[in-house]
């Protein structure tokens, strides 16, 4: 069956009310589409058309079952790439969420580290968990009192925030900005930035995707 002919039988399998309420992007630019899928148990997700690349981030995992009735366990704060397709996933024993990004056709946005500061990652407490020639996500938790080392980000940088806290950024000539950050809040990055970073109320840790 070509993958034309797999997809519209996927998508005929599909309840009407999946089709329907494909959720709106949290964001959408020249570089990626990004959206927050909440998965109910044995309920379908809204079924989302990829044209090209994408990944599945599991902001809270579980036993899942895919819109082509493969059954997986994802750990919170894995990964899986895809390319092409629908998927429209079902959580079997609790509930789970998923932030689902797709990687655009476009230049890479990645610049030279020039500054002589370490890259943003690897840093102590982080944790890889994917990468291929797109991309790379690692999971990182920042700890009370004890900011990072001065770094920069040469790639463009989707972060999905997991817990709430304050999160400060110091730049190399000392100006610091504090940023609140809610569980579930999804933000983009650009790339040439330096800075330190610390948390300075509350807990806070994430899942960054970075485009290479």
């Amino acid at each position: 069956m070509t993958r034309t002919l797999l997809c519209a039988a996927l998508l005929a399998a599909l309840p009407l009310t999946a089709l329907a309420q494909t959720p709106a992007p949290v964001i959408d630019n020249a570089r990626v589409t990004v959206r927050d899928v909440a998965l109910e148990p044995g309920k379908p997700a809204p079924a989302i058309e990829h044209a090209g690349d994408y990944i599945i981030l599991y902001r809270n995992g579980g036993r899942i079952r895919s819109a082509d009735g493969k059954t997986a366990r994802h750990a919170d704060g894995s990964a899986v790439w895809g390319h092409g397709g629908t998927t429209s996933d079902t959580a079997l024993s609790a509930p789970a969420h998923e932030i689902i990004v797709e990687i655009k056709d476009a230049p890479s946005n990645t610049v030279p580290n020039t500054t002589g500061l370490p890259p943003a990652f690897p840093r102590p407490g982080s944790r890889k968990v994917f990468e291929n020639d797109k991309v790379r996500v690692w999971n990182y938790a920042w700890v009370p009192g004890k900011p990072t080392a001065m770094h920069f980000h040469n790639t463009e940088v989707v972060v999905t925030y997991l817990q709430d806290g304050d999160v400060a950024s110091t730049t190399p000539d000392g100006k610091t900005t504090v940023n609140h950050r809610n569980a579930g809040d999804i933000v983009y990055n650009l790339a040439n930035r330096s800075h330190s970073e610390e948390v300075v109320k509350g807990q806070q840790s994430g899942i960054m995707l970075e485009l290479k």
